[in-house]
């Protein structure tokens, strides 16, 4: 069994050897397929998603277009805050760029952990307002920022991911065609460039 979950939940908090225990019998592990989808726009889940292996692209069809919204890699959460029980049909599809291997939970699993462990509700609460967190920050990003500071956040923050995706869902996130990725693309390395025959 995989153990990067654990050492996930180690960074905020101890763990006994029973709440480790548990916590690793209670893991469903799943591998998905490059290509294959964790969920489809439109259809009810409930589960969330915990990615221990690979890359996961958050699209929309908007006007007939396919719109990156996020991704999510090694460590991260999938999970929609407004959804928990699985009630609405899913927003968004998730879709593996890179063979993936996620632990799948959802509200009823959790609500059984909270019983026989309650302080794990008390973490499942920091883990929640952290994702909630790094939504909002997203969004006020898309209200508040141009695609050229877009792509530079995204740079900074998810360095990895540039090598990771086709330029063209790089574009569709920031919210620009491929050729004006291209453009800021060209941009920023001119002005990097200049900016190290300055500092020259």
């Amino acid at each position: 069994m995989d153990h990067r979950l654990i050492q996930y939940f180690k960074k905020m908090t101890s763990l006994s050897d029973e709440e480790t225990r548990v916590l690793l019998e209670s893991m469903v592990v799943k591998q998905h397929p490059k290509g294959s989808y964790l969920v489809s726009e439109g259809e009810f889940s409930e589960d969330t998603y915990f990615v221990l292996e690979g890359l996961v692209r958050q699209f929309k069809i908007v006007d007939g277009e396919d719109v990156t919204t996020n991704f999510f890699s090694e460590e991260q959460w999938i999970l929609s805050l407004d959804n928990f029980e699985g009630k609405k049909p899913a927003a968004y599809n998730l879709v593996c760029v890179e063979d993936t291997r996620v632990v799948i939970g959802n509200e009823h699993k959790a609500r059984e952990l909270f019983k026989q462990f309650p302080r794990f509700e008390t973490i499942s609460r920091q883990i929640m307002e952290t994702v909630f967190m790094e939504q909002q920050q997203q969004m006020t990003s898309y209200i508040t920022d141009k695609p050229e500071q877009r792509y530079v956040k995204l740079l900074q923050a998810r360095p990895d991911i540039f090598q990771r995706v086709p330029q063209y869902d790089i574009a569709s996130y920031i919210g620009v065609k491929p050729e004006s990725l291209s453009r800021i693309r060209k941009k920023l390395r001119d002005r990097d460039a200049n900016n190290e025959t300055k500092a020259g």
